[in-house]
């Protein structure tokens, strides 16, 4: 029985997992923080090690991995909070230290692989699918392929421009996605508006967060209600933007923020249906919440790893 090693590179923990194939349950999981002593390639190949099996074949180790890289190569441009992750062939250096194939992929388009074959985008072939937590990504499934580009940077949705002199996004860029409707953009905003004087639940909070944003609006807070909504209008705005590029026929959200539940689709749908050119787009289109949680980039990493390789 042949295993293949999924491994998830998240800000706080590194997650290694060893499943047999045709089997969902991992035989053994390991986790180790990201940040701490030693190096995080190290860290990662303790943990690959503590799993790996005594009596059965390791077939691949697939790595999903933060920021922008090239699943070709193996390289990874820059992974953000890992230092010296900067064009680092993380893929040859695996293959080098255990003997077997080992493939990367950014953990936003893995997680899109993993809700198609094993979560909410069963059964589609055409697939958008979003995380909305610190930052914005995403990945898009197109015929049954997941899309990439030529070097692996397609698809990075949280930096498409909605407001192309707005504010100035982590990328260094101005008006990105990324900079209305994340997490942290959503609590700033509601935090800037206490500031001004503006009444809500939230005054009593020192750093409000995303999560206060989306409990204040369950309890009837006009302001976390609008904080949301604003959100949700653009990005139902860009997501108009991507219905006309892939014409999905479901939409994934997944992330923190997805669990604000109306007060967020419910502006989504809305300002689609006003933004799109035609509103064949929204025939039988799905827009749903994302089925696999925490296990998304684990479960991403083990569907790259049961594709044929090239």
């Amino acid at each position: 029985m042949s295993i293949i090693i999924a491994v998830d590179i998240g800000g706080t923990q590194i997650r290694a997992a060893a499943y047999r194939r045709g089997n969902l349950e991992p035989v053994q999981v390991q986790r180790s923080p990201t940040q701490g002593a030693g190096a995080p390639f190290e860290r990662m190949c303790t943990l690959i090690q503590a799993i790996w099996p005594e009596n059965m074949t390791v077939e691949k180790i697939v790595v999903a991995l933060p920021g922008p890289v090239n699943p070709e190569s193996g390289v990874v441009f820059s992974a953000p909070n890992i230092s010296g992750w900067e064009n680092f062939a993380i893929g040859p250096e695996l293959e080098k230290r255990f003997g077997v194939r080992a493939k990367i992929g950014n953990d936003a388009n893995l997680a899109a692989l993993g809700e198609w074959r094993f979560g909410a985008g069963q059964g589609h072939h055409h697939v958008l699918y979003f995380t909305i937590s610190t930052g914005i990504g995403g990945g898009v499934i197109c015929d049954d392929r997941l899309l990439l580009g030529s070097r692996g940077l397609a698809t990075e949705v949280g930096h498409i421009s909605v407001m192309p002199d707005g504010r100035l996004c982590g990328c260094g860029q101005r008006g990105h996605l990324e900079t209305f409707c994340s997490g942290p953009a959503i609590a700033r905003y509601a935090g800037e508006q206490v500031a001004s004087g503006v009444a809500s639940s939230m005054g009593s909070i020192g750093k409000i967060t995303a999560r206060d944003v989306s409990e204040a609006a369950n309890n009837g807070d006009a302001l976390a209600i609008e904080a949301l909504a604003q959100a949700g209008t653009l990005f139902g705005q860009a997501l108009a933007t991507f219905l006309h590029l892939f014409n999905p026929s479901i939409v994934i959200i997944g992330g923190g923020v997805s669990f604000s539940g109306k007060f967020l689709f419910d502006p989504i749908r809305e300002s689609l249906a006003k933004h799109l050119m035609d509103p064949s787009y929204l025939k039988d289109l799905v827009i749903t919440n994302a089925a696999l949680g925490d296990e998304a980039g684990l479960m991403g990493a083990l569907a790259l790893g049961l594709l044929p390789d090239n």
